[in-house]
Order: structure tokens, then sequence, then C-alpha cells
């Protein structure tokens, strides 16, 4: 993907250098995160002039944010371009940072709402069987590791009636096993508002589940 620059149109925001080419998650899986700076001091440093140390920033965070996009689209590479626009616009609207030290929790966010836009955009009602959490299933047999493929497909056709916020939430919480506290960070939602989403997730789903029972 190549990265283009634009005009900053707002006030307040301040402007970076245009970002380093590529950055792409594919430049970042399976290399070791460098210790030796600090989310805060990274920011600071592509702030005043040095844009190839937003690559460590990509080091950091590329694994995470790759994967989460998978497990809401299914697909490889939308997964690794929807990455790829999250840190172009973090990388564009990083003047507007107000705590640096959480950068990873900001870049999350823009993923969160990317993802979201994209399901938007092209109406994807389908959830990936791979990232469903394990169903208790029935044995069949010898085999007690044998799982209920229709259990799952079920669940599976349920949560893709969910509204997309409901689907990240459910994801986040269940799939995935972040807190309350983190998932709430991501989304820009109080805990109790991020609680009542989950809630009204798992209602939701269970009074799908009937349906396709």
């Amino acid at each position: 993907m190549t990265v283009t620059t634009a005009p900053y149109l707002h006030s307040g925001v301040r402007p970076v250098p245009a970002p380093p080419e590529p950055v792409e998650p594919t430049y970042v899986r399976g290399m070791a995160p460098p210790a030796e700076r600090t989310d805060a001091q990274v920011v600071r440093d592509v702030l005043a002039g040095d844009r190839d140390a937003y690559r460590l920033l990509v080091r950091r965070y590329g694994d995470a944010l790759h994967a989460h996009a998978l497990r809401m689209v299914g697909s490889q590479d939308v997964a690794a371009d929807l990455a790829q626009e999250a840190f172009v616009t973090g990388y564009r609207k990083l003047g507007s940072l107000r705590a640096p030290e959480r950068v990873g929790a900001w870049l999350f966010r823009i993923l969160a709402n990317v993802v979201r836009d994209h399901l938007r955009r092209t109406r994807r009602r389908h959830i990936p069987l791979h990232v469903l959490p394990e169903i208790p299933a029935p044995q069949r047999g010898p085999d007690e590791d044998t799982v209920d493929a229709d259990v799952r497909d079920r669940v599976r056709k349920a949560l893709a009636k969910l509204t997309p916020e409901q689907q990240e939430a459910f994801v986040l919480k269940h799939v995935e096993g972040r807190s309350y506290e983190e998932i709430a960070a991501v989304m820009d939602l109080s805990v109790a508002a991020l609680k009542m989403r989950v809630h009204r997730a798992r209602e939701a789903l269970q009074g799908l589940l009937k349906e396709f029972a």
C-alpha cells in the first residue's frame, strides 16, 4: 500500500513528517520490540522529525492490531490492509495524541474505528468460524474432542446478526479475553456502558440462538 500525505486541515493538530514507507504488518511480525525507548519517547522523537522512529511503534503493536482485525474480518489480506490504514491514520494524527504513554491503546482505538467502518461499508455479516470461543459439545463415540459443528455454526450465524459494535465488544471480551477497563479505553466508553453493551450482546446472542435451534 502506498502511503500518501495530505494537507492538515484542522487547527490545533501538530503535523508530522510523511511516514516511512512501507509500514506493513508483515514488516513487524516475528521481530522483538526494541526496549531502549518508551512509547512516550518514541512519540516525542517522531514529532521532533525522526520519522523512522514510528517503525518502533509498528513493531510493538503490529501483531496485536493485525490479530484483532483478522478476528473481525476473517481475511489475512483485508486484516493487513486495515491494520496498515490504522497505522497510517495514527501517524497523521500523532500530533493530536494527548497521552503519548498510551499510544498503544490509542492506535487500537483507531483500528477499531477502521474495522467498524469497513464492516458497515461492506455490510459484511459473516463471522469467521475460527474466531469463536470454544463451545462444549456432546461426545460422539470414542472421540471426546469432537466439536459440535452444528452448534458452532448456529453461534456464528447468531453473532453475524449482532451490530458491529456488539460484535466488537463480544469478540474483545469473550474471544480475546481483554479486561473491561482495557476494552472501555479502546472503544471510548465508560466501563458501565461497556458492561451494558456486552450484556446486551449476550442477551441478543441467546435470543438468536433460539431462533437458529
